[in-house]
């Protein structure tokens, strides 16, 4: 399976990566192109991947097109390599927040266009990620089937209507973010009383992973899971109710809405 790759950014590294580690492709498998040169083409020398002089070679080349733009300059690209879109037909796997794949196709000139939105994070790159998938009309089951393995083997995946993505990139594609400056200021709590950032952070980082996987496992509620580890007049009721005293929960929801309504503009 040849991929091509329209951008090298963070994210499009980060899927490029992720899929190597788990010997889903080789470097030899991945065409990329950006418009900063010297990023991609060191980029492309140091993983083995085939750098091409143009978007276009990037579409002539692969089987599996990913679009992995700014929204600002999105229409221009698709218009760009519309003829040789519809020439070979490729499918298109656009990660370009806030473009539909009616937009997407519209910017190709090309109603026929097989395009699969998605909306991955960065911890693809680890195999540990969470990926929102929509296809389009076009698409066949084999195609979708194909990219969505791809991204089970780097993470998790779920299928969504397009008007759910926003809701999506807040609590999955945003969220790492938010997760880390938890952990953060976990940490400095713990430099507080006197441990190292190191060791605090090591700590504050595996009680955060320990806890998401037992929300996966669980059968429980993550409040019922709250309620287990909570004793009547304890440590954790006491830096809970703390928490909440200062807006803990309505802080991490306004943060949701902030996200939310900035994809949505």
């Amino acid at each position: 399976m040849k991929l091509g790759f329209i951008g090298a950014g963070n994210m499009a590294r980060a899927i490029i990566n992720g899929l190597i580690a788990e010997q889903k492709i080789s470097g030899e498998d991945v065409y990329i192109h950006s418009a900063h040169k010297s990023s991609y083409e060191s980029y492309a020398k140091e993983k083995g991947l085939n750098p091409c002089e143009s978007n276009s070679d990037v579409v002539k080349n692969a089987e599996i097109v990913f679009l992995a733009v700014k929204p600002i300059v999105s229409k221009d690209v698709l218009e760009e390599v519309s003829t040789e879109f519809e020439r070979k037909n490729p499918v298109l796997v656009s990660m370009v927040t806030g473009v539909s794949i009616a937009e997407l196709a519209d910017a190709l000139h090309f109603p026929a266009a097989k395009i699969i939105r998605i909306m991955p994070n960065v911890n693809v790159e680890i195999g540990e990620g969470m990926t929102a998938l929509k296809a389009g009309k076009k698409v066949t089951e084999t195609e979708f089937s194909e990219v969505t393995g791809l991204f089970d083997s780097i993470g998790k995946t779920t299928e969504m209507e397009e008007k759910d993505f926003s809701t999506f990139v807040a609590l999955a594609g945003s969220s790492p973010a938010y997760v880390y400056l938890f952990i953060d200021a976990m940490s400095r709590s713990g430099v507080k009383y006197g441990l190292n950032k190191r060791q605090a952070t090591e700590i504050a980082a595996q009680a955060v992973l320990g806890s998401a996987l037992k929300v996966l496992e669980a059968s429980k509620s993550p409040m019922d899971l709250v309620d287990d580890v909570c004793s009547p007049g304890g440590t954790t009721v006491a830096g809970l109710l703390a928490m909440e005293e200062y807006g803990f929960t309505t802080s991490v929801i306004k943060g949701l809405d902030a996200t939310v309504a900035k994809d949505k503009k």
